[in-house]
């Protein structure tokens, strides 16, 4: 099983918002941090993680990404290690896409795992989302193999 860790920001979750309740001090900056309440903040969450999973599996812009990542991202995963930027983490998915365009490459697709996602809030932080995948991978113009699965956390 893939157990993935990833640390967003949670205003990066924000910004799906229209109308933001009246804002909230952060903990760790001392900075204002909007944060919606009961279902309109695991629906923010929801919404910000399916964008950037489908930016990530799917799609390939590696400015797009960065807006979406806190300057602070961590990124933990128990196959690859540890990645400790934002910067480092975007010039990794800019190689990735260039190596996707060629003929033979290796293309995943990811696919949530129906039910599975669950935001816990965080008082004074933000929130906590988790969640399963399955993974399915395309070589070249190939078949899709059989799914894999994971878990992942986002903070």
């Amino acid at each position: 099983m893939i157990t993935t860790l990833l640390a967003f920001a949670l205003s990066t979750a924000m910004k799906v918002q229209a109308t933001p309740p009246p804002p909230v001090p952060s903990s760790e900056t001392g900075a204002k941090m909007v944060l919606p309440e009961g279902a309109a903040l695991g629906e923010a969450i929801a919404a910000r993680s399916d964008e950037y999973f489908a930016l990530f599996f799917d799609g390939c812009d590696p400015e797009k990404l960065g807006s979406l990542l806190a300057a602070n991202f961590e990124f933990y995963h128990d196959r690859n290690g540890v990645t400790h930027s934002a910067e480092r983490f975007v010039t990794r998915y800019a190689n990735r896409c260039r190596a996707r365009k060629a003929p033979g490459a290796l293309r995943m697709r990811r696919e949530l795992v129906t039910g599975t996602q669950r935001v816990f809030p965080v008082p004074g932080f933000g929130a906590i989302e988790e969640g399963h995948h399955r993974f399915y991978g395309r070589k070249g113009s190939g078949p899709e193999s059989k799914p894999s699965f994971g878990r992942y956390l986002q903070f």
